[in-house]
């Protein structure tokens, strides 16, 4: 099964491993119940039965709604950046790879299609969505009221523990609370940038991940949200920089990626959650973790 990338933007790599990153891209308020829902949808955890009982939405019943227009078509088109190590990122071959890559593969070799990711700014992923561009986005989505109003959510398939960067000398600036009135490089547009603003900071807004650390480095921002993988992933790709920034963590682990799918494809979404199901059973979701953060971030 070949994949085949659609490469609408590429810009420069950003960062990737220890817990789920956000430098710019899309964040994790914290879940809320949901529409028709009773919470946002539940952890994907070993030993939980499978829809169907073990037999897949796609085997189990005639394919309806966009779930049948993927099958037909022979491919899932995926929305991701591209720029976000360790989620989606290029290698030095040039290869679209990363965590986001890899769940998305495993997704649409268990609904037996082949694969096309478009490459897009986190700030038209959404907009791509909704003029069914692509089918789904997978690149850390968080969940939230807001969005959940639009879209069906999966079960989350990975955690995150918040944190902001700043330089390694700035004393004034150690807990969440200092961050307040504080100016932090984030993208207005993504959930982390909303943390950011929730939490007192005001934004200098930045669409890059690689921007955010380079307002922070030459001044024009104190400090910029996301997560402690990022970071981490980001200072050991720049080891020349952990004398100069520090991490400060912010919050405990919570779930940050789950895939949205626009409502009214119900099929869709129960054979993703199908999917995440088998991965987390099989082990696959915890080696490919291990793989791009160094760690199991897929339990809370």
């Amino acid at each position: 099964m070949k994949n085949n990338v659609i490469r609408k933007i590429v810009s420069l790599s950003a960062a990737g491993a220890l817990s789920a990153a956000l430098l710019a891209g899309c964040g994790n308020t914290s879940a809320q119940n949901a529409p028709q829902q009773s919470a946002a949808p539940e952890t994907v955890s070993a030993g939980q039965e499978n829809a169907g009982e073990g037999e897949s939405t796609a085997d189990a019943e005639e394919a309806t709604g966009l779930l049948k227009e993927i099958k037909e078509r022979g491919y899932l088109i995926v929305g991701t950046e591209g720029t976000w190590s360790p989620y989606t990122f290029h290698d030095a071959d040039d290869n679209l790879v990363g965590y986001d890559v890899e769940v998305a593969k495993y997704i649409a070799d268990y609904i037996g299609v082949d694969i096309q990711y478009s490459e897009t700014v986190w700030s038209s992923m959404f907009a791509s969505l909704d003029a069914g561009q692509i089918d789904v986005v997978i690149n850390g989505v968080s969940y939230n009221e807001e969005r959940a109003v639009k879209y069906d959510f999966s079960v989350p398939y990975n955690y995150s523990q918040y944190a902001y960067l700043t330089l390694a000398d700035n004393d004034d600036l150690n807990t969440l609370e200092d961050a307040e009135g504080r100016i932090a490089a984030n993208d207005p547009t993504s959930s982390i940038g909303k943390y950011a603003e929730d939490n007192g900071a005001i934004l200098d807004e930045v669409g890059e991940a690689a921007q955010a650390v380079s307002e922070v480095k030459n001044g024009r921002a104190d400090l910029t949200f996301g997560t402690v993988v990022g970071f981490e992933d980001y200072l050991n790709q720049h080891p020349e920089d952990r004398e100069v920034l520090k991490v400060v963590i912010t919050s405990d682990p919570e779930p940050n990626a789950y895939i949205p799918v626009v409502k009214g494809n119900e099929q869709l979404v129960e054979i993703i959650n199908e999917a995440l199901q088998a991965a987390a059973e099989d082990g696959t979701l915890s080696e490919l973790a291990i793989k791009y953060f160094g760690v199991d971030t897929t339990k809370g």
